[in-house]
């Protein structure tokens, strides 16, 4: 189809305001599926996606529209998720569209992502289309989310469409909006072909399937193509577009979006962000997005140390369809063989241990998450620490610094002071207020990022009864001072454990641990020190009290004196048990406190 009925554009909004909703109802009124096949979050493939209602994946489909004027378009929706850990999915698509449609909920208004989804979008100079969905709620106000719209997002209010996704009013407006107001893709003149590599996909049939979107020129079955990043060539076996399900076509061409198939067997060879270019003439490189780096590390540990091989070859599937995740080999003294894995936050930790687990049958373990400090020493060296495993003696280091994000919490008024109480509590600093509208506030804070990983976004929900919301941007490097806090059984250090925490709260930290440790671990014959220590500083301890074997049990009367001869032998031999004894802490005993 020539370009100039062609329209790309996406879909984005804050976590919940309606976006594969209203991608379903797109796809019904443009004909692209049958009533009898329709099912609501039709493009959200993942059963995790179904259960809790999210959009993990970006989601791109082909419809055919007829318009008003009596022409055909062929419009490309890539649906993109709104929870803030997967915004390079939503930078990544919004890489390969012209325009997109911003939705607000009608009933909830601006909320923190949609400020940060319409940055994003700004950025890329697209043309936005503003959206107010659920304007059939009976509280939904329609007034109040166009004033919102022209004050935080500075959009005229008479741009926005207002719809109801779930009742399918206002759709054919903004399909008619779509046509009218998205610019058609134009070629970038180079001499030969370019596309953007935007996601990808392992089929155990035709190896790496990635989805693509042409810029100039054309790719077809036959055609030999390179990846200008890994430097590799390979012959293209199908092209395709997606409709929701796969389907063939005969070529891309320029503004096209859709799949190709080559043979690449290894998911390692495709990065994404990648320019495809035709091998013989190849052409320049297209501004992709940027490098993506992990926020979060955490350690990830097969529970049958025999399954090690399978969790590497799931997790290398896993990195093909998750550009975000990166993967190192580690080894620890309690866990045996594992990975080191870097993710961008805490739903994204959550959720590919999820998948590892359901998608690809892996039974696992995860430790304690940590975030990358950098570590300068007294040499004038810095040093970059993921793992509690590499910080340096106490003696060598001169400074710590770790890295901050400057979060945007959104919350009814009446919530203010607790959520500022929240914020100091996780060592953060208000920056400074603003005031949405009559009823909601939006405070912009300095808070370390160790302390938002573990509660801060359930801590928010609850404290504002689900009325709050988050969204952060990593910020810089700050001095603090991070201590390693070592756990000790029996006076051996346990790395499973370590974990590198704020001085103030190493104390609270390492009696938590201790006590949890004391629940697990099985009695011996001898008694047993728990101890949580900072570099030679014991800052908590807990004893497992041994197991008494009745030795007085054959002395039968007689003098006092026979009866403590025979205890305190008892005790000499539980001493020496004691100074050569080893505890073996039990798989499940890891297992239970890591969860904890």
């Amino acid at each position: 189809m020539d370009s100039a009925h062609i329209r790309n554009f996406s879909i984005i909004a804050h976590i919940d305001h309606g976006k594969t909703t209203l991608s379903d109802r797109l796809l019904h009124r443009t004909g692209t599926i049958a009533t009898r096949d329709m099912e609501d979050q039709l493009l959200d493939a993942m059963d995790l996606e179904r259960e809790r209602g999210i959009t993990i994946k970006a989601h791109p489909v082909t419809m055919m529209y007829r318009a008003r004027n009596g022409e055909t378009y062929e419009l490309n929706l890539i649906d993109t998720p709104g929870h803030v850990d997967f915004a390079y999915e939503v930078s990544r698509s919004l890489s390969a569209c012209e325009g997109a449609l911003l939705v607000i909920d009608a009933a909830q208004g601006v909320e923190a992502q949609t400020v940060a989804n319409y940055h994003l979008a700004a950025k890329q100079n697209l043309l936005i289309i503003p959206v107010i969905n659920k304007i059939d709620l009976p509280h939904a106000n329609i007034p109040q989310a166009r004033q919102q719209l022209e004050e935080v997002l500075a959009v005229p209010s008479e741009w926005a469409i207002p719809c109801s996704a779930k009742e399918g009013i206002g759709i054919d407006e903004i399909l008619e909006a779509i046509v009218e107001r998205v610019p058609p893709p134009k070629a970038t003149g180079a001499a030969s072909l370019q596309a953007l590599a935007f996601d990808s996909f392992f089929d155990t049939y035709k190896g790496v399937v990635t989805h693509v979107r042409v810029f100039n020129g054309e790719i077809k079955p036959g055609m030999m193509v390179k990846l200008l990043h890994s430097g590799k060539s390979f012959e293209v076996k199908e092209v395709g577009s997606f409709n929701p399900k796969p389907y063939t076509r005969e070529k891309l061409e320029t503004g096209e979006t859709g799949y190709i198939t080559a043979n690449i067997k290894s998911p390692s060879d495709v990065k994404m962000g990648d320019t495809i270019t035709d091998a013989r003439n190849p052409s320049g490189e297209l501004p992709g997005f940027k490098e993506i780096h992990p926020m979060v590390f955490s350690g990830i540990y097969p529970i049958n140390t025999a399954d090690y091989e399978q969790l590497k070859s799931s997790m290398a599937k896993l990195k093909l369809n998750d550009s975000a995740f990166v993967y190192a080999t580690e080894t620890s003294v309690a866990l045996g063989f594992g990975f080191r894995c870097g993710f961008l936050g805490l739903l994204h930790l959550e959720i590919v241990q999820e998948r590892l687990r359901r998608e690809y049958d892996m039974d696992i373990i995860a430790t304690y998450p940590s975030v990358v400090y950098r570590v300068h020493l007294s040499n004038g060296d810095m040093k970059l620490v993921d793992n509690p495993a590499f910080m340096p003696e106490v003696t060598l280091i001169d400074r710590v610094e770790e890295p901050m994000v400057k979060a945007f919490v959104i919350c009814p008024n009446e919530n203010i002071g607790d959520i500022m109480a929240l914020i100091s509590e996780k060592r953060g600093a208000v920056d400074h207020t603003e005031t949405l509208d009559s009823r909601r506030v939006m405070l912009t804070s300095l808070i370390p990022l160790n302390e938002i990983l573990i509660d801060f976004h359930d801590r928010i929900k609850s404290i504002t009864r689900g009325f709050g919301s988050m969204d952060y941007e990593p910020g810089d490097y700050m001095e603090s001072d991070m201590v390693k806090l070592d756990m000790l059984v029996n006076t051996e250090p346990m790395d499973a454990f370590s974990c590198i925490v704020h001085r103030s709260k190493a104390e609270g930290r390492g009696r938590s641990l201790a006590e949890k440790l004391k629940e697990v671990i099985p009695r011996q014959q001898f008694q047993i020190k728990i101890q949580a220590a900072i570099g030679g500083k014991i800052v908590a301890s807990e004893v497992i009290s041994a197991f008494r074997k009745d030795v007085t049990a054959k002395c039968y009367g007689g003098d006092v004196s026979r009866k403590r001869k025979l205890l305190e032998k008892q005790k000499e031999g539980k001493k020496r048990m004691k100074s050569i004894g080893n505890v073996n802490i039990p798989q499940e005993a890891f297992i239970e406190v890591l969860k904890a």
